[in-house]
């Protein structure tokens, strides 16, 4: 946000989705140590599209845990100062090649067109960023949590999902009681 804490202009209202919904084929493949690298090269070319903007980018997601299979989608998170001002940050990521797909309340995601990297662009001080990394952070220490999540994803995936949408909620109770012990350790 700006430095008296307001915003440019009022954020969006409404979940836009940039194409419509979309069915796709979900599977769980087993971790690939080249997911690190793979973000390492997108942090790089976000952090050159954004050169003249202060952010911060981290890699989350099951691919940014060790060991632990996942969809095979490089998920990052971009952290800005104002989610409302997309010319300073939405407009040089789309320009370096990414597509938007989607356009909510405080929160931006792009991907590639590949659909094998999703950027969640958020501000800096909104909860789901600290819950992104507090939760990625708990499955890289924590192995009871880390096969908990794992079997859990197995199971769930073993139903033929082809929304990321209905996969990603039927994780909830799981990843909250993962949550839940992350901040009581913290």
């Amino acid at each position: 946000m700006p430095k008296n804490g307001t915003p440019r202009r009022p954020d969006v209202e409404e979940v836009e989705f940039v194409g419509g919904t979309e069915k796709r084929h979900l599977e769980i493949v087993p971790y690939n140590d080249e997911w690190s690298a793979i973000f390492a090269v997108h942090r790089d070319r976000l952090q050159e599209a954004l050169r003249a903007v202060n952010v911060d980018i981290e890699h989350i997601g099951s691919t940014s845990v060790p060991g632990l299979a996942a969809k095979p989608i490089i998920d990052i998170v971009v952290a800005v100062d104002d989610i409302t001002a997309e010319e300073d940050y939405l407009d040089p990521i789309l320009a370096s090649g990414y597509v938007l797909r989607v356009r909510e309340p405080g929160h931006r995601l792009v991907r590639t067109s590949a659909l094998d990297v999703h950027i969640h662009i958020y501000e800096k001080d909104d909860e789901a960023v600290t819950k992104y990394l507090l939760f990625r952070n708990r499955l890289r220490t924590n192995s009871g949590d880390l096969n908990l999540y794992a079997s859990t994803k197995h199971a769930l995936i073993a139903h033929g999902f082809d929304d990321m949408n209905a996969y990603s909620d039927a994780k909830t109770d799981v990843i909250a009681a993962i949550m839940a012990r992350a901040v009581a350790a913290s």
